[in-house]
């Protein structure tokens, strides 16, 4: 049986390949999610370089009100999909700290081990999904 393919964070990274005795958060296992983290990472501040020049590039002075109010708003969006990427190279930062401490790839709850597939599909994962689920039920349960 072939393996299932996930899609990665960055592109041109395929998933990890555990052999079949090999040790959860083996070296070669922590170097895989270091590169991965790092492109990922790389990735983040390209956009960001993008936006600061397109918004530069693009900050005309429209005569039309609605013109003007479109670029705006167009602007805003750009600035929040920043926000949000800058929060996420912030915890591609804590991951990468937690490979070089060893904590990387274990629950910071219950000190289980998160999975390979788990850190494929969101490598800056911090809770196994038991631990992440009861999280995101005590969160609705609260909201509610």
């Amino acid at each position: 049986m072939a393996p299932t393919r996930h899609a990665m964070p960055v592109k041109g990274f395929e998933p990890y390949q555990a052999g079949e005795h090999e040790e959860y958060m083996s070296d070669e296992q922590l170097e895989h999610f270091r590169q991965l983290l790092l492109a990922w990472k790389r990735e983040l501040h390209e956009e960001v370089e993008r936006t600061v020049h397109h918004m530069r590039d693009d900050a005309n002075n429209h005569a039309d009100p609605s013109d003007r109010a479109t670029q705006e708003e167009e602007f805003a969006l750009e600035l929040r999909a920043r926000d949000r990427e800058r929060k996420l190279i912030r915890k591609i930062d804590q991951a990468l700290e937690s490979i070089r401490t060893g904590d990387y790839g274990y629950c910071e709850q219950c000190g289980v081990e998160i999975g390979l597939r788990r850190l494929e599909a969101r490598p800056t994962a911090t809770m196994c999904i038991d631990c992440k689920s009861l999280e995101e039920i005590r969160e609705r349960q609260r909201v509610a």
